[in-house]
């Protein structure tokens, strides 16, 4: 049961199991959870949803935007959001936005939930 609500997130996962489970942990911790399964269709997300607090994205997706590339433009469109990333893959040059988390999988999806409360902490009273 949700206690409080702790606003939107964006989760951006191409791997259906790992979503899934992802979407749980987070609507049980109180967020309001918006699901993309790519770039693109996050990007679309975002452009109907404009009160989204944290983005939640794998780097590696089929089609493009990746996950870096998805959280400049994210940041373009609401300069406010959190964001942090997820990988299995270690390779490439990191191009995170500022101000981000990067978790290597397998991560625990607590750790995740209490980075993500400890970075929107300040902007949520302020």
């Amino acid at each position: 049961m949700k206690d409080q609500q702790l606003g939107k997130v964006l989760i951006v996962e191409d791997e259906p199991l790992i979503l899934n489970i992802a979407q749980d942990e987070f609507e049980d911790a109180g967020y309001e959870v918006i699901v993309a399964t790519d770039g693109q269709s996050a990007i679309e997300a975002l452009e109907r949803h404009p009160d989204v607090r944290l983005l939640f994205t794998d780097i590696r997706m089929p089609g493009q935007p990746d996950g870096w590339d998805l959280a400049h433009r994210a940041r373009q469109m609401l300069p406010d959001l959190t964001v942090i990333y997820a990988t299995g893959f270690s390779g490439g040059e990191p191009r995170p936005v500022e101000g981000s988390l990067l978790f290597m999988k397998p991560y625990r999806l607590a750790t995740i939930i209490e980075a993500a409360r400890s970075l929107d902490g300040p902007r949520r009273h302020s």
